[in-house]
């Protein structure tokens, strides 16, 4: 099978890299997207458990769960990998596993570089051309990492 190529997007926040990985992952509910959600109901809280093998899952209106992957790799404050179980269907797939990967550069005291690459995209098979478009769109990875930036060097954003 041929090689997509990964999604990658950067952004650079006025945090240091300590806070801009606790706002990336305990804050995940503060800046993921509401619209970004594969639920029937809509997205009430956005969930990314802070430990290895724990749940990235949203939780909807009407209480019931979503799950999106699961953490595979926790390196604060430097690296998050997570795994995206999200079929080109919009489906959760417990067997579908496209990788994640977050890291947190520090460039200075209050300065860090967030770099995010979404990788593994030909698992989509002949759909992942499709898909890759999907979410490298301005309303995919580019919306996501710039809410999340907005909240990042927002001076209450402890997480």
């Amino acid at each position: 099978m041929s090689s997509v190529e990964p999604v990658r997007k950067q952004i650079v926040v006025d945090a240091p890299q300590e806070r801009a990985f606790r706002v990336f992952t305990a804050g995940i509910d503060r800046w993921w997207p509401r619209e970004h959600h594969i639920g029937k109901s809509p997205l009430k809280r956005a969930i990314l458990e802070a430990q290895p093998g724990g749940r990235w899952y949203s939780v909807s209106e009407d209480g019931s769960e979503c799950e999106v992957g699961k953490v595979l790799s926790w390196e604060p404050p430097r690296r998050l990998l997570l795994a995206w179980q999200i079929t080109a269907a919009w489906q959760y797939d417990p067997t579908f596993v496209t990788e994640v990967e977050v890291t947190f550069t520090a460039l200075g005291p209050n300065r860090t570089r967030v770099e995010l690459e979404h990788r593994d995209l030909e698992r989509y098979g002949d759909k992942a051309g499709a898909f890759r478009s999907a979410v490298d769109s301005a309303g995919g990875w580019t919306k996501i990492v710039d809410q999340f930036g907005k909240i990042a060097e927002l001076p209450d954003s402890t997480g």
